[in-house]
């Protein structure tokens, strides 16, 4: 093992706890707003309660994202220093964008929204709300724009060893991105639904209460709404890994060799006719490129390598990506059936909606898997290798110790985390008397 392993394993684990927090305050956000707005058209003041309830839950998971995402940028200069500098240029107006537009409009109107009840007029906070949930989902576009640049790279220019962006708005208009960012997004509500889904479950057996009923049926249909933007764009994103990713694809199916009707694998030895060619191309009799062919077509277009990402790696996390991920929207599709026509909450699915917490967290962090493993051992496809990214000073100790004090650190942060939230929503809504006292919901922790 090397620093090349140890800087990879470091960027992995930092990456997934940190988007952890971002799909939940991208999703979360947005419910936080429609509470608000529901208050705000019916004056009913449970709606009210609701809002304060899991805005508390939305702000201690956004000051979690933030904290853990900072560490992102320091490793980009203490172990990527290579990639750094190729990527600069390119990469330097939509990162400045997200900062300086989305984050700073995230952030501000975030802090109007916590300090202004009872001091803004009504309209003007529940807009404070809103314009913070856009710049959540803002920040997701312009990094989601990145971090396609990265798989299929457009709009620039090799000049001197660095890439040199010749088009920002087809950076930002990516065909990748176009897929890439609702994908990701509509993923995001899936989580934020399985989040709240699994409060109300909780709070439900707790107290009874038909305002949880409510609460969960309004995160069953985001669930399911979003499940079926998943499944399109998921199907948009199948065609652009044919033409873009062919190994990724190839990797993803455990498909070795060229195949015309080529099969989806739904394990090891048991296949289904012809189903990848049709999701890839639809056309079922198209030929799917195998990682062996590819790999031999990759070292004549680049030289001597192997170009084929970690097998068992992109294969297990697309399965875990789509049985997770399916799992959770069949069950808030389930539980709009089940609770329709004001029927109650069964308590048996406000214990399974408890129980599958889980399951949306993990779709997504297997999917963050897929499409970062799946395009090794490319930093930026065709262009820069992970192996030349890489800090060419920064020893195997060095990344050792940081690693070592990153992962303990984020250890505490996520006990920290577990803690705060656990407590919250084991303490429930406050009392109705209590509501207009307590206007500002972040200092309650």
């Amino acid at each position: 093992m090397d620093a090349l392993d140890l800087a990879r394993w470091q960027f992995g684990i930092t990456t997934v706890y940190h988007f952890l927090f971002v799909p939940l305050t991208i999703g979360l956000g947005i419910f936080v707003a429609g509470l608000q707005t529901a208050w705000h058209r019916t004056g009913k003041e449970h709606y009210l309660r609701l809002t304060k309830f899991f805005g508390k839950l939305f702000l201690i998971n956004f000051a979690m994202g933030v904290v853990t995402g900072i560490v992102q940028e320091f490793q980009f200069g203490m172990n990527w220093s290579e990639y750094s500098i190729f990527v600069g240029d390119v990469f330097g107006a939509p990162l400045a964008m997200e900062a300086l537009l989305a984050f700073f409009m995230e952030s501000t109107f975030l802090g109007l929204w916590i300090f202004g009840w009872d001091r803004l007029p009504k309209k003007v906070h529940l807009a404070t709300i809103w314009a913070a949930a856009i710049g959540s989902n803002l920040s997701a576009y312009f990094i989601l724009a990145a971090n396609a640049w990265m798989k299929h790279p457009v709009g620039y220019t090799v000049e001197n060893g660095k890439a040199r962006m010749t088009d920002l708005w087809a950076v930002l208009t990516n065909s990748t991105a176009l897929a890439q960012v609702p994908h990701v997004i509509a993923s995001a509500f899936i989580v934020a639904g399985g989040f709240v889904l699994a409060v109300c479950g909780y709070r439900w057996l707790k107290d009874r209460d038909d305002m949880w009923r409510g609460t969960a049926r309004a995160a069953l249909l985001m669930t399911a709404v979003a499940g079926v933007v998943v499944a399109g764009t998921g199907d948009m994103s199948a065609r652009l890994l044919h033409e873009q990713q062919p190994m990724k694809l190839a990797a993803a199916e455990g498909l070795k060799r060229d195949t015309a009707g080529a099969p989806f694998s739904i394990v090891p030895g048991l296949e289904v006719p012809k189903v990848l060619s049709f999701l890839s191309t639809h056309d079922p009799d198209a030929v799917i490129a195998g990682t062996e062919d590819l790999q031999k077509r990759f070292e004549q277009q680049f030289g001597p390598g192997d170009y084929r990402p970690n097998p068992e790696v992109v294969f297990w996390s697309f399965r875990v990506m789509l049985v997770f991920g399916l799992g959770t929207v069949a069950l808030s599709v389930l539980g709009l059936w089940l609770t329709r026509r004001k029927r109650p909450l069964p308590d048996w699915l406000a214990k399974v909606l408890v129980l599958a917490l889980p399951l949306p967290f993990l779709a997504v962090i297997a999917g963050w898997l897929l499409s970062e493993v799946g395009r090794q051992p490319w930093t930026v496809a065709g262009e820069l290798l992970t192996a030349s990214s890489v800090s060419p000073g920064v020893s195997l100790a060095e990344v050792a110790t940081t690693l070592v004090i990153f992962t303990l650190l984020y250890g505490g942060l996520a006990v920290a985390e577990a803690v705060l939230l656990t407590r919250h929503v084991r303490k429930g809504l406050d009392e109705p008397a209590n509501v207009a006292a307590q206007p500002e919901p972040a200092l309650a922790y």
